[in-house]
């Protein structure tokens, strides 16, 4: 009876100090005023119009000065203004872009761009990953996406759907093109940012934030 009684203290004990862990907030990153914080590197831009971030001409990148990211959630909340508008979300680059190809080439871009193939479309890690389903909303709908880094685990999920789950080392497509990216691993942390591609379709940003894992 003495050793059942322990065992039930003890996992009363365990579930007490896990309710009464602090619960990780989110960390806005964009304030919805000014671009504080962000640079961009390439051609085209990146404004902020009416509290949000515009995308203009490309391909070039915004990406966040602050810090590296590792073991944490991003979260973006995007709206095209066409069906296969064209940008991404860049994660872990390993150093600071003073140029937009190092990001593809030495990180990973997950995708937005509603494509027909599931190795370009939005959610996955571009040429690399296929999508495990489709979940973009139409233009002019809010989509929310959230890219969890969790060491060499990368899981990506669009308005609540899993698209891409993946670890460093798992087989990848061999690269067909040039402007897809180059293969091998990338660090557990890094900067990341956000792509413009073109004027023909036009992506906003009203969130962007980051909350870290609370292992």
């Amino acid at each position: 009876m003495l050793k059942r009684s322990l065992l039930v203290f003890y996992l009363l004990a365990l579930s007490n100090a896990a309710s009464s862990a602090p619960e990780v907030k989110w960390v806005q990153v964009f304030n919805g005023k000014n671009l504080d914080g962000w640079e961009h590197v390439g051609p085209g831009s990146m404004t902020v119009e009416n509290g949000l971030i515009r995308t203009h001409g490309g391909m070039g990148l915004l990406w966040y000065t602050r810090q590296k990211i590792g073991d944490s959630v991003i979260r973006v909340v995007f709206k095209t203004d066409k069906p296969n508008s064209n940008s991404g979300v860049y994660i872990r680059i390993p150093e600071k872009p003073t140029e937009p190809w190092m990001p593809v080439n030495r990180g990973y871009e997950v995708q937005i761009d509603n494509n027909d193939d599931d190795y370009h479309c939005t959610g996955v890690l571009y040429s690399l990953t296929k999508a495990a389903a489709r979940s973009q909303r139409g233009p002019g709908e809010w989509n929310t996406m959230d890219i969890t880094i969790e060491g060499p685990r990368t899981i990506v999920t669009l308005n609540g759907v899993l698209i891409t789950d993946y670890t460093e080392g798992q087989p990848v497509p061999p690269k067909k093109e040039k402007w897809e990216p180059d293969r091998g691993p990338r660090p557990d942390e890094g900067y990341f940012g956000l792509q413009n591609h073109s004027d023909d379709g036009i992506v906003y940003f009203k969130e962007v934030a980051v909350r870290k894992l609370n292992h």
